[in-house]
């Protein structure tokens, strides 16, 4: 189904660990040439490393999304060692604090805003301009349900996403006719090595049971949600909000 992949170039941030290594080596099993984008290489070398030997195709490229002559001089190189221009963007990179909306101080907040938003708006229009030049592209940033209902604890990143999800439908409405498509993928809460313990507590444990499936994801339920999104079996679809969460967001207040 997703043949149409093989051979593309794809560009992931926040590519270094946890989901954004994922979904490289996802896309890379497909068939994609995949950049790995964060702000150590030497932290990227690994994940290159694995996809090659499962005999995958990436390279590694440092991008800081804080800084829009990062990202510029990030697609540039990737687009160098890739050997043309990247056609997928995975919008991945994030970072969360936790603490109490009343003890955030301003570094809590415009750290997570510059990183989660404004980050992602640097990558989304770097991405959507060449995308735009060449008259094709798919965009995916990857957003949270906490986008679409909230947790306690997290004010910016949900805030954050929320923005990021609104981002997403502004770019698909204006770049739909230069054959763009930006979507967004909205994981709902996924098991990941930074977040493993707290899931086997008791607190984790009672927030699973809040999901109708009553279990927590795994990285690997978010692959069909990504590889339909960048193929071109999505290729009618723009502005969408893609939530893979168990069943989370329609569980009741």
């Amino acid at each position: 189904m997703f043949e149409d992949l093989r051979g593309k170039r794809a560009l992931v941030t926040g590519a270094f660990g946890g989901l954004g290594s994922h979904f490289a080596r996802v896309l890379a099993g497909a068939g994609v040439r995949v950049a790995l984008a964060g702000r150590r290489i030497e932290a990227g070398e690994p994940a290159v490393a694995q996809i090659e030997q499962e005999g995958g195709a990436a390279c590694v490229v440092s991008m800081d999304v804080t800084s829009t002559a990062s990202v510029t001089d990030a697609f540039e190189a990737a687009e160098s060692q890739l050997g043309g221009p990247v056609q997928i963007v995975v919008n991945n990179a994030g970072i969360a604090v936790t603490r109490p909306a009343a003890e955030c101080d301003e570094d809590d907040w415009q750290s997570v805003i510059d990183v989660n938003l404004n980050g992602a708006w640097r990558v989304a229009q770097t991405a959507g301009q060449r995308m735009i030049a060449h008259g094709q592209g798919s965009i995916i940033n990857i957003a949270s349900i906490l986008g679409l209902r909230v947790a306690q604890q997290v004010p910016a990143y949900a805030a954050a996403k929320a923005g990021l999800i609104h981002l997403t439908q502004a770019l698909a409405l204006e770049w739909a006719r230069h054959g763009v498509r930006v979507n967004a993928l909205a994981p709902g809460y996924i098991e990941t090595d930074l977040n493993r313990e707290f899931f086997a507590s008791e607190a984790g444990q009672a927030l699973i049971r809040r999901v109708p499936q009553r279990r927590i994801g795994q990285p690997e339920h978010l692959d069909g949600a990504l590889l339909l999104l960048a193929s071109d079996a999505a290729t009618f679809m723009t502005g969408a909000v893609l939530a893979v969460d168990g069943g989370h967001l329609v569980s009741s207040l």
